[in-house]
């Protein structure tokens, strides 16, 4: 009897699908292998594939909780106001950016968009009170908006275009051995160039990511409609950049991306040189990009860390290691990149 479908490794759906209709996009490869990925599992702390920053310190979340708080009270306290967060991961972030808020009197509609149905079960023992959205397109369309989005940006597929001596191809996936391999595809891509980065050397590879562009601009739109402020957290770059930055991350360690496709956490850096003109194109106000370090720091962490300290000696250590981590220029402190969006008529953030 063979294999049930859904059980089926995808490697052999790749396999099996590009003997019958050719080489797939490296875009194709990733989100497929994502959507497998996410789709059964718990991926995140240290029984996992990786952590992330709410599951380092409860001051990660604080402060996020801290900023929303001060943009929504400067802005004058519109009621009702939802929080979203977008890829949420257990719940950590929200239920500590939640109780924060609760200390300023900010009490939102909560609003997860999850596609995981692993994850949606942790996540209603953490927040109990939280609505569930497949998309941004079923949240409230009145009332300001206080988005989140950490490592969430980094798992959206991204497009490869590569300069041939033919000019510019996709990258395209083919088998080679018992793993896959990148190859250039046959059509031009030339027209999918910014006329300034055509003129390249051979080699060299321009990344894309369409669903991160159209995420900040439904978000910005948002912005513009509801009013609110947005932060994306994530590791990338503030500067246009050639180069592939794709790479897989499986039991915390780096593995090989092009192996067992659908059984690892496949990211790339986000462009958060192009994301901000995307949502500037919308009339909303761009707060600036910062290292999470940097922004971390102008918000308080060191005091937040002095008196976790003080309130329990005997984790004093692992506190201040827990800070040096999220604020560290050799960990996350400068990796990681900060943005801030908020409504043309919601004040600037602290911090930027």
């Amino acid at each position: 009897m063979s294999e049930p479908a859904e059980t089926e490794p995808l490697a052999a759906i790749f396999r099996r699908l590009i003997a019958n209709t050719g080489p797939i996009s490296l875009m194709h490869y990733m989100g497929e292998s994502n959507a497998r990925y996410y789709s059964a599992k718990d991926p995140l702390g240290t029984a996992g594939d990786f952590v992330t920053a709410p599951e380092i310190s409860q001051m990660f979340g604080e402060l996020i909780g801290l900023w929303l708080a001060d943009m929504w009270i400067n802005a004058g306290r519109e009621e009702p106001v939802h929080y979203v967060e977008l890829g949420p991961g257990r719940g950590t972030l929200a239920a500590d950016a939640l109780r924060v808020m609760k200390r300023y009197g900010l009490e939102p509609s909560i609003h997860f968009v999850e596609a995981s149905t692993a994850l949606k079960d942790v996540q209603l023992a953490t927040v109990p009170g939280a609505q569930w959205h497949h998309d941004l397109s079923t949240l409230p369309p009145y009332g300001p908006i206080l988005l989140v989005a950490n490592e969430f940006l980094d798992a959206l597929p991204v497009r490869q275009l590569v300069m041939t001596p033919e000019g510019w191809r996709e990258r395209m996936v083919i088998p080679e051995g018992e793993r896959f391999a990148c190859i250039a595809g046959s059509q031009p891509m030339d027209a999918a160039v910014p006329e300034a980065r055509r003129a390249a050397q051979p080699g060299t590879i321009i990344e894309t990511c369409p669903g991160a562009a159209a995420t900040v601009y439904e978000v910005a739109g948002r912005l513009i409609e509801q009013g609110g402020a947005a932060l994306f957290i994530d590791y990338g770059h503030d500067q246009l950049r050639d180069g592939s930055s794709l790479q897989a991350v499986r039991a915390h360690l780096k593995v090989d991306p092009f192996v067992n496709p659908g059984e690892a956490d496949l990211t790339a850096h986000v462009d958060f040189a192009t994301l901000a003109p995307i949502a500037q194109s919308r009339g909303c106000k761009w707060l600036g990009t910062v290292p999470q370090g940097r922004w971390l720091r102008n918000l308080g962490i060191d005091a937040r860390a002095q008196t976790l300290a003080e309130l329990a000696p005997q984790h004093a250590q692992a506190v201040e290691a827990a800070k040096d981590r999220l604020v560290g220029e050799g960990q996350m402190g400068l990796l990681f990149k900060v943005m801030g969006l908020a409504s043309p008529s919601w004040p600037g953030g602290a911090g930027f």
